[in-house]
């Protein structure tokens, strides 16, 4: 960490109300989004704390991004509030507020800072590597689902408008070919082909919604495998990472996760050949998620999760393709077609999927009939 990023850092964490003097700020983590570090001060009981720049850039409502991660911690330890004050701390994130008793500290520089109680003794991962992982992974996201059930989602602001919405990205698209800004979309007709053919059936969760047949309820949205944490066993013991938490539909956090599990390569794949299915991780995912969901779910949600298995992998596969006719300028790239072997990643796991739907879906018949 350079010399100035520290001074930050220090800087900022001394506007949180903590008990003990300030010993260190380092880099923590790895994240793509916000700046982390590591605050560790005097006789904290092996406790130390998470200080984190929000990246404002990206989450431009951060009076309401704090807001809904207080909301959701506060009523998440209610549903554990008969456990020691400690394991409630390694079950869910602590908001550590600043000395005048806000969420947030802005600095002069028009920087946002939050702080959280770190979890220690935990580890994620970035690849689901066993049947135990990918099972400990769903039941996490199955009891956050769960445990919020009966928060009123209408409490909930939406940071990130249109994030889940296939109509929204598939219009974003459309634009871009109509715009050719790059002279790229002649390149591409056979995946332009590829989209129109799957449009109505990617748009199933949606249309249901509008019928009125899927209720709104609190999701993660970015329900990646490292944003649950582990025990040193491999068990589940708190999720992360609440920025992207929304109103939203079961299966799109159903299908976010599952997109990241089951496929063994990079999204950045050039060799298609090297995407297939592993169809273990997925029936270990689904089955430890459904064991802690399906008390809550409705049958058409049930139906839906594997729609949104579907549609996750299509609508990142469009959004891909979007950056790429626009210049890339939104995803990071290395090569000049990075983007657009995003797009074919992301399209061929689609195909494999419904190659093997029967054996998706059985997975699923299967827990809810034990």
């Amino acid at each position: 960490m350079s010399n100035s990023n520290q001074i930050n850092g220090l800087k900022a964490a001394a506007a949180f109300s903590l008990s003990e003097d300030i010993i260190s700020v380092d880099a923590f983590g790895s994240g793509h989004i916000n700046d982390t570090y590591r605050v560790t001060t005097k006789n904290t009981h092996g406790k130390s704390f998470l200080l984190q720049r929000i990246n404002h850039y990206i989450f431009q409502n951060v009076d309401g991004l704090m807001l809904n991660i207080k909301h959701v911690t506060d009523h998440l330890k209610t549903k554990i509030a008969h456990l020691p004050p400690e394991v409630q701390e390694s079950r869910v994130l602590t908001i550590i507020p600043t000395k005048s008793n806000d969420l947030y500290h802005l600095d002069d520089d028009g920087n946002y800072w939050r702080m959280f109680i770190l979890i220690d003794d935990t580890k994620s991962y970035d690849v689901v590597e066993t049947t135990v992982q990918a099972s400990e992974g769903g039941k996490a996201f199955g009891q956050f689902q769960l445990q919020l059930a009966d928060l009123d989602a209408s409490q909930i602001v939406e940071v990130l408008p249109n994030f889940h919405n296939i109509q929204f990205r598939l219009d974003n698209l459309n634009r871009a070919i109509a715009a050719d800004a790059h002279n790229r979309v002649k390149e591409v007709s056979d995946i332009l082909d590829f989209i129109s053919s799957r449009e109505d059936r990617m748009k199933t969760i949606l249309n249901l919604a509008a019928q009125g047949k899927l209720p709104l309820r609190i999701t993660h949205n970015d329900t990646k495998f490292n944003n649950v944490l582990l025990d040193q066993n491999d068990q589940a013991q708190c999720v992360i990472d609440l920025d992207t938490v929304m109103p939203g539909y079961v299966a799109y956090d159903f299908g976010d996760a599952i997109r990241t599990i089951i496929n063994p390569v990079e999204e950045d794949e050039k060799d298609l050949s090297k995407i297939v299915l592993n169809i273990p991780l997925y029936a270990a995912y689904a089955e430890g998620y459904l064991n802690e969901a399906k008390e809550f779910l409705t049958d058409v949600e049930v139906h839906s999760l594997l729609e949104g298995v579907f549609l996750l992998p299509y609508m990142q596969g469009v959004r891909f393709l979007t950056d790429y006719l626009e210049g890339d300028h939104y995803f990071k790239t290395k090569y000049n077609d990075h983007n657009l072997v995003r797009t074919k990643t992301q399209f061929k796991l689609v195909e494999e999927m419904e190659r093997q739907e029967e054996e998706l879906k059985s997975a699923i018949s299967s827990v809810l009939q034990d």
